[in-house]
């Protein structure tokens, strides 16, 4: 047994290191081969290159690039100390810098006066220091204590800001572009030039500059050096280890398109440089947002936002998401999500893909769909409208007796009824009073089957990451079930909302959510464009999907969306309210039930082309000493207004 260990752990040991060769040989051969060969040829790179803009579908530019004039130095091979002591005092002697804190104006005296500072050290501390019993920088740090206030009178202005200097020369991996000045002026920046200082050039660096005061900026995402998780893989792609590249979002989802190609230097046998290949600018990522639209509906909410506040019954409530898109593309032509506290908006667009929310009735024209494909209700099935009441649970019934319906109007006016007896239908039963229900399993699933089809509870394909598809729930009973079947019990995002309403609006075709249009390069051919991509199609007979869409324009035109948009329009649309129940005082204990509104819509109904939908949770609360202020209701009789004039 112990020569079958042994055998193994040898074989593991041989094993490894042949494991993590091939690895650096395959997935870092580029990497590897791009210092090879700068080593051979004695090539740099430069610090920055130009990334490609953000525009909207218009043309303006969200996002751009400002040239920064900098001065950067590397540590190439052959620079001595010395050397850089100079070079540190030939700039000095030319920028406007800040002098270095004291422990640099020691080190740099030091260097300067070694000898002087070598001779003040006892025998004790050099015996110590031989018989490693301090350590080398426990040496340097004698030697410095010795430098008085006196001695570093002794230097000059020059010298003084030389120390800070070297130091940033020093500071960091030897391979590393080191900063030493960034925003210098012209002068600075021709003289220095003209000097032909040892591994000192300069160059215009790249920031990223967001031209509509912020807007769109979560979503557009940030850059900065590859974070630490993902080094590998950016290796194995040819990246260096100082690269900024994309880290969030869209910088990050189009980085491969989006990142420029930096600047190439030459080192002469004297280690000055010599630009044998000026950077290059990205491709540009054309969005189908467009910024004017973004900027006014930001501008709306945020007034809607104050005006819901003055409402005690908003004293939870702290923001909404609003995306506004082309149904038959996909194509998102807003993005807003807004919170609001202490006085202070916030952005939060990104909720859009990560929060999620029960939203009542706003899934009806999904669940309804189960009823069709099921055989248990079909076109014109009438009822009349009452409540239910299953076995050792509370009566559920519609927001009001709503009489006798069929289908269209059980959409128009809300019925839960209509819903809850499909949902029993579904376990193969008829209603009876205080039943209890089977086949709950294949219930559930019937149900989350065909809300996937619509979007809800699925990947919307959205170009984001970090897309969530909300909470479904994991316990089935009787009273969840018909939960479930009004939309109260899965939670959802706003985006898959959208696309839930387009895929209603297309007739049951589910399309991918899109923030790209297309990716052009700077010669003005595209590279990568939008193109409808097709996810699937709801299984439903076209003439119940029709049905579905009847339904809607009728909660526009007479059912409970009916004052939401103008009737000119010609939207179809669902309301939704849905209850929750928060941690008020944040103690970790539920204790207030508040509501949450929902509003999806497209329009024109006949030939959809925008799509809207609104969630505003926690509007109200139980209890709450003032009446409901209709936000919904008003943003989206606002944004309907912009969007057709």
């Amino acid at each position: 047994m112990k020569n079958k260990f042994i055998y193994i752990f040898l074989i593991v040991l041989f094993v490894i290191p042949i494991v993590r060769m091939s690895y650096l040989m395959f997935y870092k051969k580029d990497y590897y081969n791009k210092l090879l060969e700068e080593k051979n040829n004695k090539i740099i790179y430069g610090s920055t290159a130009p990334r490609g803009r953000i525009l909207d579908r218009n043309g303006n530019i969200i996002v751009d690039n400002k040239g920064v004039k900098t001065i950067i130095f590397n540590k190439l091979s052959g620079i001595s100390t010395e050397e850089e002591i100079e070079i540190a005092s030939s700039l000095a002697n030319v920028i406007e810098i800040d002098i270095g804190t004291k422990d640099e104006q020691k080190y740099f005296y030091y260097l300067k006066n070694k000898e002087k500072i070598d001779g003040l050290v006892g025998k004790d501390i050099l015996k110590k220091y031989e018989e490693r019993k301090i350590t080398s920088k426990d040496l340097l740090n004698y030697r410095l204590s010795l430098i008085t206030d006196d001695m570093l009178n002794e230097l000059s202005n020059i010298d003084l800001k030389a120390s800070n200097i070297f130091n940033i020369m020093n500071n960091g991996y030897d391979y590393q572009d080191k900063i030493i000045k960034k925003n210098c002026t012209d002068e600075e920046y021709s003289t220095i030039l003209e000097m032909k200082l040892s591994g000192v050039r300069v160059e215009m660096t790249f920031e990223r500059i967001n031209n509509y005061e912020g807007l769109l900026s979560n979503t557009i995402g940030e850059v900065g050096l590859i974070p630490s998780e993902e080094v590998d893989d950016y290796l194995s792609l040819g990246y260096s280890l100082d690269d900024t590249v994309g880290i969030s979002y869209l910088e990050k989802y189009y980085e491969a398109y989006l990142k420029g190609d930096k600047a190439q230097y030459k080192v002469n046998n004297d280690n000055t440089l010599t630009l044998i290949k000026e950077a290059s600018i990205g491709n540009d990522l054309i969005l189908n947002i467009d910024i004017e639209l973004q900027k006014s509906i930001e501008g709306i909410l945020e007034q809607e936002i104050l005006n819901a506040k003055k409402y005690p019954s908003a004293k939870y409530y702290n923001g909404s998401y609003i995306i506004v898109s082309d149904p038959s593309t996909g194509s998102i032509l807003a993005f807003v999500g807004k919170s609001f506290n202490n006085d202070i908006f916030y952005d939060n667009e990104i909720g859009n893909i990560n929060k999620s929310y029960t939203v009542g009735s706003a899934v009806k024209a999904a669940t309804i769909s189960v009823g069709y494909k099921y055989n248990i209700i079909d076109i014109g099935t009438q009822v009349t409208d009452s409540c239910v009441k299953l076995k050792n649970k509370t009566e559920k019934c519609s927001w009001r007796r709503l009489g006798n319906i069929n289908d269209i109007q059980a959409l128009a006016y809300s019925s839960n009824y209509y819903q809850f007896l499909i949902a029993v239908g579904l376990t193969g039963e008829k209603y009876r009073y205080n039943m209890a229900l089977n086949n709950l399993d294949y219930a559930f699933n019937a149900y989350r089957e065909m809300l996937k089809s619509y979007g809800l509870g699925a990947i919307t394909g959205i170009d984001l990451e970090n897309e969530t598809t909300g909470i479904i729930g994991t316990t089935k009973s009787d009273d969840l079930l018909l939960n479930l079947s009004i939309g109260q019990y899965d939670t959802y995002t706003p985006v898959e909302l959208a696309q839930y309403i387009n895929t209603v609006a297309n007739g049951g075709n589910r399309n991918k959510l899109s923030l790209m249009k297309e990716i052009v390069s700077s010669n003005g051919k595209v590279l990568l464009d939008n193109t409808n991509s097709f996810l699937n199609k709801v299984d439903l007979e076209e003439k119940y999907l029709n049905r579905i869409k009847e339904g809607l324009k009728s909660v526009a035109s007479f059912g409970t969306g009916a004052y939401y948009i103008d009737q000119k329009y010609n939207a179809s649309s669902k309301t939704g309210t849905s209850e929750s129940i928060m941690d008020s005082n944040k103690d970790g204990i539920a204790d207030t039930f508040t509501t949450t509104k929902t509003f999806i819509s497209y329009m024109p109904s006949d030939e959809p082309k925008y799509s809207l939908v609104i969630i505003s949770p926690n509007i109200d609360y139980e209890n709450a000493s003032s009446g409901e202020y209709p936000i919904n209701t008003y943003l989206a009789r606002n944004i309907s207004n912009i969007l057709f004039n």
